[in-house]
């Protein structure tokens, strides 16, 4: 299954948006972790930036960056977000006023605890009917969405953005379920080559190989430590194909006995 690609969007540690990153995919600079920092999303307006969760801030701002270098219309893609497990801010929130005396819970709080909350607020924010669907499969989320997202560009021939997001737990859910650093990726992908294509991706679901790691230390420890950046091979080949016009292969844990097997190619 060959799918094209358009636009990405990306933010995590050290990692403010795609083009400012590449030299550090490439390895042309020294990869320098630091806070993840979350740039405000062109399609929230200012009073709901303040209200939005973190997820929804950061699927949102990397939505927009993808939408951005593709050219599309934001509201007129499908979509697929994809989070290994969503707020845990929110539950978090919730599971202590479950446990007080007063257990009225905020209308805001259980709303934002759906994990369809970031698709909702897209829906709502870029005026968009189109389809729209929220996955969740833990440490190989961004495997799964991709793997939906490609299957649903290649099957309706339109454009379709997979976004997927993780954000770190608060205690004493980090004591049970650790997530490394708040990080998202997003992609537009479709079925035809079009102006905007810079890569293409060759899609193969196979029997388990092993996984693709990252060389740099500290990349390699947020590949492991956040289950978006179980993307971070598949953003490498790209910058590395797109500097040198060379073809990358890569692998991607998928379930227990398959993976994802990419071939990247520029165009």
């Amino acid at each position: 299954m060959r799918v094209y690609l358009e636009g990405i969007g990306l933010c995590g540690p050290g990692l403010a948006g795609w083009q400012a990153s590449l030299p550090v995919l490439t390895g042309a600079e020294i990869y320098r972790p630091a806070p993840t920092l979350i740039p405000p999303s062109p399609f929230l307006p200012p009073n709901e930036r303040r209200r939005a969760v973190q997820t929804v801030k950061i699927a949102l701002a990397v939505g927009a960056e993808a939408f951005a270098a593709s050219g599309r219309e934001a509201a007129a893609a499908a979509t697929v977000f994809t989070s290994s497990g969503g707020d845990g801010e929110t539950i978090d929130e919730i599971m202590n006023v479950l446990a007080s005396a007063d257990c009225q819970i905020s209308p805001t709080r259980f709303h934002n605890s759906v994990h369809n909350a970031p698709a909702g607020y897209w829906s709502i924010a870029t005026g968009s009917r189109s389809p729209s669907s929220s996955l969740c499969c833990h440490d190989d989320s961004f495997a799964a969405g991709l793997l939906e997202a490609a299957v649903q560009a290649t099957t309706e021939n339109a454009a379709v953005a997979l976004i997927a997001y993780d954000v770190c737990y608060p205690r004493p859910l980090s004591l049970v379920r650790k997530i490394g650093a708040a990080f998202a990726v997003a992609l537009v992908l479709t079925r035809e080559l079009a102006d905007a294509s810079f890569a293409s991706l060759d899609i193969e679901l196979t029997k388990k190989l092993a996984t693709s790691t990252m060389v740099e230390p500290e990349l390699e420890s947020l590949r492991q430590h956040t289950p978006a950046a179980r993307s971070l091979p598949l953003l490498a080949a790209l910058a590395g194909g797109l500097a040198s016009d060379g073809e990358a292969r890569i692998t991607l844990a998928y379930l227990d006995d398959m993976a994802l097997s990419l071939k990247i190619h520029p165009v």
